[in-house]
């Protein structure tokens, strides 16, 4: 018999929970609902998480991991920032249209735990790593197109969430991807203009001298 890593056996119960949920709600996903469509036994569950909840808290977590490393593997600062930023954007998008029944998930996900005492912080870890994988994407992108941002990243962090946050629900309903990436590609254009030149990027720093040594010449000449 194989033996599976535990990290890998997390990552079947996610993707498990994801399916039950999407088929059948979030009231649908219990531990022994999750295992048999994991193909587990119960133990397994209990082997890798602690409780339902701790499952629960990890769906965000993975699902937020697989968006960044979307974007990130498309990132071309070559090309320029905005186009950067607009194909980190629809490397998001992308995702959601490949699996709206997960974010529809998430959705239902935040609900439930706002309207259940003791489950509060559950909704706020959730909005708390899409902050935070927000705040990774834009760090990111500032670095390889060599920009600094003229607003806090964590400001910007959040203008991002509400972005994708509200498109993304408001697709759920209407499913008009035209409509949908026109969006995305104007709020590429919007945050590129929070953004200049960073003069303290590598590239920018090693053109400095020769800018100095062509300049030398014409002063001397001068003289």
């Amino acid at each position: 018999m194989v033996r599976i890593p535990a990290e890998e056996r997390r990552r079947q119960l996610v993707a498990a929970a994801f399916r039950v949920m999407a088929a059948d709600g979030v009231g649908a996903a219990t531990t022994r609902a999750i295992a048999a469509e994991a193909g587990m036994p119960l133990s397994s569950f209990h082997y890798c998480f602690r409780s339902k909840n701790e499952l629960l808290g990890e769906l965000a977590e993975q699902m937020v991991a697989r968006e960044v490393r979307a974007a990130a593997d498309v990132l071309t600062p070559e090309d320029g920032l905005e186009v950067t930023i607009r194909g980190a954007l629809r490397a998001y998008w992308q995702l959601v249209e490949e699996a709206p029944g997960e974010h529809q998930v998430l959705y239902e996900l935040t609900q439930v735990a706002l309207r259940t005492p003791g489950l509060e912080d559950l909704a706020q870890r959730q909005y708390a790593r899409y902050q935070a994988g927000c705040r990774e994407m834009i760090e990111r992108i500032g670095v390889a197109c060599e920009v600094e941002w003229l607003l806090p990243l964590d400001v910007l962090a959040r203008m991002l969430v509400t972005l994708l946050d509200g498109l993304t629900l408001n697709w759920l309903v209407d499913r008009d991807s035209a409509q949908a990436l026109a969006v995305l590609d104007a709020s590429a254009d919007q945050f590129a203009a929070l953004s200049r030149a960073n003069r303290l990027a590598p590239s920018t720093r090693a053109a400095r001298p020769a800018r100095r040594e062509r300049r030398r010449p014409a002063a001397a000449g001068r003289a």
